[in-house]
């Protein structure tokens, strides 16, 4: 099956051309290609699409293989760049290396095209490759050094390595003050052990998430700590050490404190508040009775709030005989009674 190769050829003898694009279909490739000749052409061919790989003449009436390469670097091109031609010297081929071509061949042995272009083309995907994992550790990098947790990683005898400002906001110590220094800096006298256990836990390449522990700031003050901590490993899957991330959770654990003390503080309140019990003192004359706070209530003052119960007044018949002695003991229906409301 032919390999697809988008092919830019600059070149003014389209014979030549042809000749090019038949020796690359015989090593397997399927060439897409377009020819120039001219500067503008190859802006105009350069901005319409992105190609796989130019193959230049050295020296042409309208253009040169050297003007054509410089074309290329000054759009920060990285596409191979053959030159192909029958007109240039061993000398002039290692200027035109030196100055960023990729390789040469002569048109009288175009046998060597075909490797030629396969090395390169290989070449270019490698770079390809090794950029694209520089831009990953780049962002990667951003991405820690710009993160609100402490990152850090440390050796398994506890040797820091790598300290981003996280870890500088978090603890107080700044990269170059715990680079190189031991992780027991941070942890108080009585959690040493919690090292070991790290330790023993990593070397067996477990993980160990986000587990509630205390650690030291620089200036000794305790924090609360959500760490995480996981086995860094080589390229032959050995454990060399450990990567460690630590949310400061002391803010959050106030915060919690203080919403159990206020839940606890009303709950008080309102069992003190819905509940009556014990001795209560009663004005033996008009029936008040005395508060918390020394002052006499009206008895339905006092309970309505110290409970649940509310009141609906209206006047029992013994009251009603009294108050209202014209109606005498005629019987009274008990709704009237309640309706007589005050």
């Amino acid at each position: 099956m032919s390999t697809l190769l988008r092919l830019l050829i600059v070149e003014d003898s389209e014979d030549d051309a042809l000749l090019l694009v038949r020796e690359l279909e015989r090593g397997g490739y399927e060439a897409l290609f377009e020819r120039v000749q001219t500067p503008a052409q190859m802006a105009a061919a350069l901005d319409a699409q992105s190609w796989d790989l130019v193959v230049s003449d050295y020296s042409m009436p309208q253009f040169s293989g050297s003007a054509a390469l410089a074309l290329c670097q000054r759009r920060k091109l990285d596409v191979p760049f053959i030159i192909v031609s029958g007109r240039i010297g061993e000398e002039i081929a290692v200027e035109m290396m030196r100055a960023g071509a990729h390789d040469y061949v002569m048109k009288d042995d175009l046998a060597r095209l075909v490797p030629a272009v396969e090395r390169e083309l290989r070449a270019a995907q490698e770079r390809e490759i090794h950029r694209r994992a520089e831009a990953a550790r780049a962002h990667l990098a951003s991405i820690v050094e710009t993160c609100e947790d402490a990152i850090i990683s440390n050796t398994l005898d506890g040797t820091i390595l790598s300290w981003n400002a996280g870890a500088e906001r978090t603890y107080g110590y700044s990269a170059d003050e715990m680079i190189g220094r031991s992780i027991s800096l941070l942890i108080p006298s009585a959690r040493r052990g919690e090292l070991l256990e790290i330790r023993e836990s990593i070397e067996r390449g477990e993980r160990m998430e986000r587990i509630e522990t205390i650690r030291l700031r620089k200036d000794g003050r305790p924090i609360d700590i959500s760490t995480t901590v996981s086995p860094l490993k080589d390229a032959e899957g050995r454990v060399r050490g450990a990567s460690i991330v630590d949310r400061d959770t002391t803010q959050r654990r106030l915060q919690e404190l203080e919403r159990l003390k206020l839940i606890t503080e009303l709950t008080d309140a309102l069992a003190r508040a819905k509940t009556l019990d014990g001795m209560l003192p009663i004005c033996a004359s008009c029936k008040k009775i005395r508060n918390d706070e020394g002052y006499w209530e009206l008895v339905e003052t006092y309970i309505r709030n110290r409970s649940n119960a509310d009141f609906t007044h209206g006047i029992c018949p013994d009251c009603v005989r009294t108050l209202y002695p014209e109606i005498g003991n005629k019987p009274i229906p008990t709704s009237e009674i309640v309706a007589k409301n005050f």
